[in-house]
Protein backbone atom coordinates (compact mmCIF):
# COMPACT_ATOMS: atom_id res chain seq x y z
CA UNK A 1 0.00 0.00 0.00
CA UNK A 2 2.99 2.53 0.88
CA UNK A 3 4.79 1.50 -2.74
CA UNK A 4 1.11 2.05 -4.75
CA UNK A 5 -1.08 4.40 -2.89
CA UNK A 6 2.11 6.26 -0.64
CA UNK A 7 -0.19 5.23 2.08
CA UNK A 8 2.30 5.12 5.21
CA UNK A 9 3.15 1.77 6.24
CA UNK A 10 3.50 3.00 9.93
CA UNK A 11 -0.06 4.45 9.54
CA UNK A 12 -1.77 1.64 8.12
CA UNK A 13 0.09 -1.22 10.51
CA UNK A 14 -1.10 1.14 13.52
CA UNK A 15 -4.83 1.74 12.22
CA UNK A 16 -5.03 -2.34 11.85
CA UNK A 17 -3.51 -3.13 15.18
CA UNK A 18 -5.90 -1.21 16.56
CA UNK A 19 -8.48 -2.68 14.98
CA UNK A 20 -6.94 -5.97 15.84
CA UNK A 21 -6.97 -5.33 19.33
CA UNK A 22 -10.55 -4.55 19.22
CA UNK A 23 -11.33 -8.24 18.39
CA UNK A 24 -9.36 -10.42 16.05
CA UNK A 25 -11.23 -10.28 12.34
CA UNK A 26 -10.49 -14.05 11.51
CA UNK A 27 -13.31 -15.53 10.01
CA UNK A 28 -12.32 -19.59 10.54
CA UNK A 29 -11.38 -21.67 7.37
CA UNK A 30 -8.09 -20.05 7.18
CA UNK A 31 -9.59 -16.49 6.88
CA UNK A 32 -8.91 -13.10 7.81
CA UNK A 33 -10.52 -9.58 6.65
CA UNK A 34 -8.71 -7.21 8.66
CA UNK A 35 -10.10 -3.66 8.26
CA UNK A 36 -9.39 -0.59 9.49
CA UNK A 37 -10.08 3.33 8.70
CA UNK A 38 -6.80 5.74 8.12
CA UNK A 39 -6.85 9.06 7.93
CA UNK A 40 -6.56 10.83 4.52
CA UNK A 41 -7.47 8.15 2.84
CA UNK A 42 -9.72 9.14 -0.07
CA UNK A 43 -11.56 5.79 -1.17
CA UNK A 44 -11.60 2.44 0.38
CA UNK A 45 -8.94 0.24 -0.65
CA UNK A 46 -8.70 -3.29 -0.38
CA UNK A 47 -5.99 -6.17 -0.71
CA UNK A 48 -5.79 -9.60 -1.03
CA UNK A 49 -2.82 -11.84 -0.17
CA UNK A 50 -2.37 -15.86 -0.20
CA UNK A 51 -0.06 -16.34 2.59
CA UNK A 52 2.88 -19.24 1.55
CA UNK A 53 2.91 -20.19 5.71
CA UNK A 54 -0.28 -19.75 7.21
CA UNK A 55 -0.20 -17.29 10.76
CA UNK A 56 -1.99 -17.74 13.84
CA UNK A 57 -4.95 -14.99 13.90
CA UNK A 58 -7.11 -16.42 17.14
CA UNK A 59 -9.81 -17.45 14.44
CA UNK A 60 -13.11 -18.76 15.85
CA UNK A 61 -12.05 -22.33 14.68
CA UNK A 62 -8.57 -22.06 15.79
CA UNK A 63 -7.38 -22.30 12.77
CA UNK A 64 -4.17 -20.10 11.24
CA UNK A 65 -4.34 -17.94 8.12
CA UNK A 66 -3.56 -17.85 5.21
CA UNK A 67 -6.27 -15.95 3.16
CA UNK A 68 -6.30 -12.26 4.18
CA UNK A 69 -8.26 -9.59 2.99
CA UNK A 70 -7.46 -6.10 4.17
CA UNK A 71 -9.67 -3.42 3.57
CA UNK A 72 -8.34 0.05 4.51
CA UNK A 73 -11.61 2.63 4.45
CA UNK A 74 -11.39 6.78 4.74
CA UNK A 75 -12.45 7.48 8.02
CA UNK A 76 -15.95 8.96 6.86
CA UNK A 77 -16.55 5.89 5.45
CA UNK A 78 -19.77 4.28 7.13
CA UNK A 79 -22.57 2.63 4.91
CA UNK A 80 -20.03 1.74 1.93
CA UNK A 81 -17.44 -0.29 4.21
CA UNK A 82 -20.08 -1.88 6.07
CA UNK A 83 -21.93 -3.74 2.74
CA UNK A 84 -17.87 -4.23 1.51
CA UNK A 85 -17.36 -5.91 4.60
CA UNK A 86 -20.20 -7.91 4.52
CA UNK A 87 -19.54 -9.06 1.08
CA UNK A 88 -16.51 -10.09 1.33
CA UNK A 89 -17.44 -12.17 4.49
CA UNK A 90 -19.95 -13.88 2.41
CA UNK A 91 -17.69 -14.13 -0.39
CA UNK A 92 -15.35 -16.28 2.39
CA UNK A 93 -17.40 -17.90 3.56
CA UNK A 94 -18.09 -20.00 0.73
CA UNK A 95 -16.29 -23.14 0.27
CA UNK A 96 -16.46 -23.07 -3.49
CA UNK A 97 -15.23 -19.52 -3.73
CA UNK A 98 -11.94 -20.30 -1.30
CA UNK A 99 -11.42 -23.78 -3.48
CA UNK A 100 -11.56 -21.35 -6.70
CA UNK A 101 -9.36 -19.01 -5.33
CA UNK A 102 -6.95 -21.27 -4.20
CA UNK A 103 -6.75 -22.65 -7.97
CA UNK A 104 -6.26 -19.31 -9.53
CA UNK A 105 -2.70 -19.10 -10.85
CA UNK A 106 -2.04 -15.01 -11.07
CA UNK A 107 -3.01 -12.16 -10.11
CA UNK A 108 -5.58 -11.60 -12.94
CA UNK A 109 -7.54 -15.13 -12.15
CA UNK A 110 -7.79 -13.61 -8.57
CA UNK A 111 -9.00 -10.48 -9.79
CA UNK A 112 -11.60 -11.99 -11.96
CA UNK A 113 -12.79 -14.09 -9.60
CA UNK A 114 -13.57 -11.41 -6.98
CA UNK A 115 -15.49 -9.63 -9.74
CA UNK A 116 -17.39 -12.69 -11.01
CA UNK A 117 -17.99 -13.82 -7.69
CA UNK A 118 -21.58 -12.01 -7.09
CA UNK A 119 -22.60 -13.80 -11.13
CA UNK A 120 -21.28 -17.17 -10.49
CA UNK A 121 -22.33 -18.08 -7.07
Amino acid sequence: MEHEYAMPQESVAESLTRRELAGSTGLGEGVAIPHARVKDLERIQAVYARLKSPIPFDAPDGKPVSDVLVLLVPKQATEEHLMILAEATKMFSDRRFREHLHLCKNTLDVKGLFITWSLAY
